[in-house]
C-alpha cells in the first residue's frame, strides 16, 4: 500500500492506499482507536450491499461491537434527519468518547459521518473509507464535513479531521461509469489548479485509466498529496485552500437550482467551464490554454457547459459559504497548474461572468 500523511494543524493521520486495503482495518482501527469498545458503520443502500459484510467482519474480527446506519442513498438525503437518526443509533448504544464511526461510501457518506462524530459527545474519532473515486481524491481527505439546507450545498458542518482513511482502489471496480466519470471532475480540478504532471499524466492517457490498475491507484495517489499539502498548509479554508473550490461557486449553484438530483462532479466540470470561458473572455488565460483544459474534460466525458445565466449564478453565489462579507473568492486558473484567488463583489463577478 502506498501512504500520504496529513499534517494538518489540529491532527495528523494517514491515508492508506491500495488494493484490498480493506483487509487493514481491523488492525488499523485498533492503533487509532485506543480504548474503543464500538464502532458505527455509516453507509448508504447502494454500497452497503456490497461492502458492509466485510467491513462489519473486519471490525469485528479485531474485537469490535458494531453497529451500523444505512441511509437511502442520494445527495438529498444529506440532511439533519439522517444525522440525527446516527446521534439516536449511538447514543441507544451506549457509544463513549472512545468508541468511533466508520464512513463506508462516496462523498456524501464520508460528509455526514464525519459530522455525525463530530458532534456526537463533542466529538468522537471517525475512520473514512471511501469507496468512490471523488471521496478518495477529495471529500474522505481534509475533515471537511456537513449537510445540505436547501440554500446551498454543505452549508451546515465543521471541520474534522480523521483519524485514519483507508483508500481500496479494488473499490473502484463496481462504480458504474456515470459515478466513475463524476470523480474525474475533481481530479481534473487538482490537474487544473496545482498539478502540471498530473494533467500531463492524464492527457497520455487519453480517457483510459479506469481499466489499468496500477495507473489508477498512481493516480488516486497523487490526487491525495496534492489535497493533503493544501489542507497541511491551510486547514480552515482561509487562504491556499480555497483554491480547491475551482469550479465550485458555480458548480455548487447549478447543484442545487437541480435540487441536488446533478451529480456533484458534473456541476464541478460544468463550473470549470464556464470559468475557464470568463477567464479567456477577460484576458487571464490564454485561448490555447483554455482549449486544453476543456478538451481534457472532454476526454473524460465530462461536461463544459451549461445553460444557466450569470444572474442565476451570482445570485446563488451570494449564498455560498465561501462568501466572506461582501465579497467571494472566486479561483481563477491562469496558466495549467496554478492557480489565483481573485476577491470580486457583486458586481464584479457578474460583470467577470458576462463579459
Amino acid at each position: 500500500m502506498r501512504t500520504v500523511h496529513v499534517n494538518a494543524a489540529s491532527k495528523s493521520y494517514d491515508v492508506l492506499i491500495g488494493k484490498n486495503a480493506v483487509l487493514a482495518l481491523g488492525e488499523e482501527a485498533k492503533k487509532v482507536c485506543p480504548g474503543a469498545l464500538k464502532a458505527l458503520i455509516v453507509s448508504e443502500t447502494n454500497v452497503a450491499g456490497l461492502y458492509l459484510d466485510t467491513v462489519t467482519a473486519q471490525l469485528e474480527d479485531a474485537g469490535f461491537e458494531v453497529i451500523d446506519y444505512v441511509f437511502e442513498a442520494g445527495e438529498q438525503n444529506k440532511n439533519i434527519n439522517e444525522i440525527a437518526g446516527m446521534w439516536n443509533k449511538m447514543a441507544e448504544a451506549g457509544f463513549t468518547r472512545t468508541d468511533f464511526v466508520v464512513g463506508l461510501g462516496g462523498g456524501v457518506t464520508t460528509d455526514m459521518a464525519g459530522f455525525a462524530a463530530s458532534t456526537f459527545l463533542r466529538g468522537i474519532k471517525v475512520i473514512q473509507l471511501p469507496t468512490s473515486l471523488l471521496a478518495m481524491v477529495d471529500a474522505s481527505v481534509g475533515g471537511k464535513t456537513g449537510i445540505d439546507i436547501p440554500m446551498g450545498k454543505n452549508q451546515v458542518g465543521a471541520f474534522w479531521q480523521p483519524s485514519l482513511v483507508l483508500e481500496d482502489t479494488s473499490f473502484l471496480k463496481t462504480l458504474p461509469d456515470e459515478v466513475f466519470t463524476e470523480g474525474m471532475g475533481e481530479v481534473t480540478k487538482h490537474a487544473f489548479i496545482m498539478d502540471l504532471a498530473l494533467f500531463d499524466k492524464l492527457e497520455k492517457a487519453n480517457g483510459n485509466i479506469r481499466d489499468d490498475e496500477d495507473l489508477l491507484e498512481e493516480i488516486v495517489f497523487m490526487n491525495v498529496s496534492d489535497k493533503a499539502s493544501v489542507v497541511g498548509e491551510d486547514e480552515t479554508d482561509n487562504g491556499r485552500r480555497q483554491t480547491l473550490n475551482f469550479g465550485h461557486t458555480v458548480g455548487h449553484v447549478i447543484e442545487r437550482d437541480s435540487g441536488f438530483t446533478k451529480p456533484h462532479g458534473i456541476c464541478v466540470a460544468k463550473g470549470m467551464g464556464i470559468v475557464i470561458d470568463a477567464c479567456v473572455r477577460a484576458g487571464t488565460l490564454e485561448a490555447e490554454e483554455a482549449e486544453k483544459m476543456k478538451n481534457l474534460l472532454k476526454l473524460y466525458k465530462l461536461p463544459t457547459e451549461d445553460d444557466i445565466t450569470p444572474e442565476a449564478i451570482v445570485e446563488g453565489a451570494m449564498n455560498d459559504k465561501k462568501k466572506r462579507g461582501d465579497t467571494l473568492s472566486v479561483i481563477l486558473v491562469n496558466k495549467i497548474g496554478r492557480a489565483e484567488i481573485r476577491k470580486m463583489n457583486k458586481e464584479e463577478f457578474l460583470k467577470f461572468l458576462s463579459v
